[in-house]
């Protein structure tokens, strides 16, 4: 029997739901300003991902790229969300 793919895919889902909170509290603390730390995330993991010699660890690193890259979407989704009273605002945080 091969288990790869089950393993990639409860792997790709415990990667998305730990960008979930990630989104909440940068947005939440940081504001849309932490776009760029995914977007530098997302960089790296690529390029390990096409640097690594093993298949299965390559595939993870992808799928942590194209979270982060995905994750810079939705922290100005989650701005909007904020704004609609979906999510609490920080108050100690400066407008932006």
């Amino acid at each position: 029997m091969n288990y790869t793919g089950l393993f990639i895919g409860l792997i790709t889902f415990i990667i998305i739901g730990l960008f979930h909170p990630l989104v909440i509290k940068g947005e939440y603390y940081w504001g849309v300003k932490c776009w760029w730390a995914f977007l530098l995330l997302g960089i790296v993991c690529a390029i390990l991902s096409i640097s690594t010699s093993s298949n299965n660890i390559s595939i993870i690193y992808g799928v942590i790229s194209f979270s982060s890259f995905w994750s810079i979407l939705e922290v100005f989704e989650q701005k909007k969300r904020v704004e609609k009273g979906w999510f609490p605002k920080n108050p100690k945080r400066k407008k932006q």
